[in-house]
């Protein structure tokens, strides 16, 4: 017996919503009409609520091993489908970083046994993400990573990142960097070197120091053939060099958070609250403008959340000492439908582009599709419900977010994982 899910909307190929019944059977969509008989199928009835895909995260850390206290595998998923995500993909720098097959092994088995969301990891670049050494990308890549980045820190030797990006061409992997150059950085940086930084006496971290790297790794990328994505892109002039490399044909794509696109610098309250410290920091008006720009063009290909829990003691140090991050699986799509598809910024057909089918393409997975064939990830939201942000119901451990109290339409209320129902709002 299958499951029926009836009356829901959809998108047509115009990215119009047309009411249709979606049929699930072993796993996979089977069929999709305006009326389909139930015929013994147990029946879901959709009336009023927008279908998607499942969504897609390819940046999240979901702490474990190591950091257990922060998030684990079980509540980051939980999280992760609460917020309609079917499939993220978590990284590295864990403790063990993940730059052995033993690691590797460890996350997929804790993914299993959480039954929640699909967790693909990422592989690191260097051991222990120290930036000296290889890691074993072909024992990686055989034990399931999907990707090599070290996330959190740049690779700061130009020359070994044409060595990583050479090996990672050779085995068909693509590069994932946390572009930061560190020569270029003060120490104790918490806040975007701007307007903010100043008004407080505080060095600041420039928006070169993420777009020194990107142009560096444009160049390596060009030399070397192999797919370079960019990390939580949030520079103004990193935009433009994307642009200019995807202009001159290289492989390169970039993802851009939620924050970065609906926060500047100017929207840090004057007490420096350490939920609005993120790395990159939140930056100028302009840049934020430039990002919006960048994904409507296609510049920027798809929107990730760089989920990055921390516990409450560790945010309740001053801005200087407090880690950086923010948490965004449960409250991402929310945030973007209210503040980018109901104003008028992006389509409700681009936004569930940008966090389903895109993402699916760039990494070669095969989710991301409310299709006949498809595996049966699947997201139902309400967009007319209104409720607020309330960290303290978050299924994550986090509860580090800017966002509290923002009052937000388009909250997924069902969520499926290979056709089994793996959340349903009470």
């Amino acid at each position: 017996m299958g499951i029926l899910l009836a009356n829901g909307s959809v998108l047509n190929r115009e990215g119009e919503q047309v009411q249709r019944d979606v049929l699930i059977e072993n796993r996979r969509i089977v069929r999709i009409a305006e009326r389909i008989e139930p015929f013994g199928h147990e029946v879901i009835d959709l009336s009023g609520l927008f279908l998607s895909p499942g969504l897609i995260d390819m940046h999240v850390h979901l702490r474990e091993p190591g950091f257990e206290a922060k998030e684990t595998i079980a509540t980051g998923t939980e999280a992760a489908v609460r917020g309609g995500f079917t499939t993220v993909a978590c990284m590295p720098n864990t403790r063990p970083v993940i730059d052995s097959v033993q690691t590797v092994e460890l996350v997929r088995k804790k993914a299993r046994e959480a039954k929640r969301a699909r967790v693909l990891p990422y592989g690191a670049i260097t051991v222990r993400q120290l930036g000296r050494e290889l890691t074993d990308f072909a024992a990686l890549k055989q034990a399931g990573i999907v990707g090599v980045t070290d996330d959190g820190v740049g690779v700061q030797s130009s020359g070994l990142m044409k060595q990583a990006m050479r090996r990672a061409k050779e085995l068909g992997l693509p590069v994932i960097a946390h572009c930061e150059d560190e020569t270029l950085l003060v120490p104790g940086a918490a806040l975007h070197d701007g307007i903010v930084a100043a008004r407080h006496g505080l060095p600041g971290i420039p928006a070169e120091s993420e777009a020194v790297h990107v142009a560096r790794d444009i160049l390596l990328a060009e030399a070397t053939g192999v797919h370079y994505h960019i990390c939580h892109i949030s520079a103004s002039q990193s935009v433009r060099l994307v642009r200019d490399g995807k202009r001159a044909g290289i492989r390169v794509t970039a993802e851009v958070t939620p924050h970065h696109l609906l926060l500047c610098e100017e929207d840090i309250p004057d007490n420096l609250d350490p939920r609005w410290k993120m790395n990159p920091p939140l930056r100028s008006r302009e840049d934020r403008a430039a990002l919006i720009a960048g994904l409507k063009d296609g510049t920027i290909d798809i929107i990730a959340t760089d989920h990055a829990p921390h516990t409450e003691e560790e945010k309740a140090n001053s801005i200087d000492r407090a880690p950086f991050g923010i948490v965004g699986l449960e409250t991402a799509f929310p945030l973007l439908y209210t503040n980018l598809v109901l104003t008028g910024e992006l389509t409700l057909a681009e936004l569930v582009d940008k966090m389903t089918s895109k993402p699916a393409e760039l990494f070669g997975l095969p989710y991301g599709r409310l299709a006949e064939g498809a595996p049966a990830d699947l997201v139902a939201i309400d967009l007319l419900t209104e409720r607020t942000i309330d960290p303290d119901t978050f299924a994550s451990k986090g509860r580090n977010t800017p966002f509290a109290g923002w009052k937000c339409k388009g909250w997924p209320v069902l969520t499926m994982v290979d056709g089994e129902i793996v959340y349903r709002q009470e």
